[in-house]
């Protein structure tokens, strides 16, 4: 069973997604929150497997309670909700340690499948999420940032780069393994390792890490003849 806490500041909504989630038979509503200043407390007391936030609150909003959230031992898996997938303030949020978002208009089947991914340790983002991020760092201040990121990317063994740089493309990661002849459960688990090495805590950060290195998929001549050999004509 997957704990879920909402921190929506429209009661109306707080209903609705209580009535979708409580439906599902792997979900379950422990508590909810009229805005980001209750976060910290009622997940202290319901520890809940994930948050979903409104983005966008009167007083606290989804960014700062998603940098208040991450400050926690143990903090839970976090998703912002907005109705728009090119709000500013999900791709902050997202910078900031967010698992991922969802529209709130997003069909009710789906929420649910995507609860369960990000309680499973996955990231839920849009197609155009990344590249909204990376042009995000890009108007701001990514050269000075570049030697840390390519320092970072070094702490990678080649399979792990690979595999990074291919996140920085926002690949997924079925993408991913068959691009790198893997199979989808040694790119999860090669995603895990780059969290761990890189000190992030979603895709999205890999993919500005990336970014500020300027760095390109380099492949190895032995290894491109290998897959020419078996990619099938």
């Amino acid at each position: 069973m997957t704990t879920v806490l909402l921190i929506d500041d429209d009661p109306l909504v707080r209903a609705g997604l209580r009535l979708i989630l409580g439906g599902a038979p792997t979900l379950e509503v422990v508590g909810e929150g009229a805005d980001g200043d209750e976060a910290v407390g009622l997940v202290t007391r319901y520890r809940p497997d994930v948050v979903l936030m409104d983005i966008r609150m009167p007083r606290v909003d989804g960014l700062e309670a998603t940098r208040r959230l991450r400050d926690l031992a143990d903090p839970p898996r976090i998703v912002v909700l907005t109705t728009f997938d090119s709000d500013d303030l999900v791709l902050r949020a997202l910078v900031a340690g967010a698992d991922g978002f969802l529209l709130k208009d997003t069909p009710p089947p789906r929420m649910i499948e995507a609860i369960g991914q990000v309680a499973a340790g996955e990231q839920i983002l849009s197609p155009s999420v990344v590249s909204q991020v990376i042009d995000m760092a890009t108007r701001s201040t990514a050269s000075p940032r570049q030697e840390e990121a390519r320092g970072a990317l070094a702490r990678l063994n080649d399979r792990e780069r690979a595999v990074a740089l291919a996140v920085g493309e926002g690949l997924t990661n079925a993408e991913i393994a068959r691009r790198e002849y893997l199979s989808v459960a040694t790119v999860k688990a090669q995603v895990t390792h780059i969290l761990e090495k890189l000190g992030a805590t979603n895709r999205v950060q890999v993919a500005l890490i990336v970014h500020d290195a300027d760095v390109t998929q380099r492949v190895d001549p032995a290894d491109d003849a290998r897959r020419s050999r078996t990619t099938p004509r």
